[in-house]
């Protein structure tokens, strides 16, 4: 390719030199990225924050609208249980 050192030293020097542009190029366009995302980021976080106040102010305004209480939890029978009834309940 390059016979004259004189030649491989300038092809070496652009070479580093398009390489140092690709470089900066890339964190041009990564940092732009990381901007875009963050101002996104706090558009929708100012919008979740706006839908949730005027839902408080809703439900604030409306008293009567309460959701139903959950029911408590009936608990999982256990096998000791289980074997109790079926004694109590044969037929003798």
């Amino acid at each position: 390719m390059a016979s004259n050192p004189k030649t491989a030293t300038a092809d070496a020097q652009f070479k580093k030199t398009q390489r140092d542009q690709d470089g900066k190029k890339a964190m041009a366009e990564y940092e732009a990225r990381g901007i875009a995302i963050r101002a996104q980021t706090e558009k929708l976080r100012a919008l979740r924050m706006a839908r949730d106040a005027e839902l408080a102010v809703e439900a604030a305004a409306s008293p009567g609208t309460k959701k139903a209480a959950k029911k408590p939890a009936k608990p999982k029978p256990t096998i000791s249980a289980f074997h109790r009834d079926r004694e109590g309940s044969r037929n003798r």
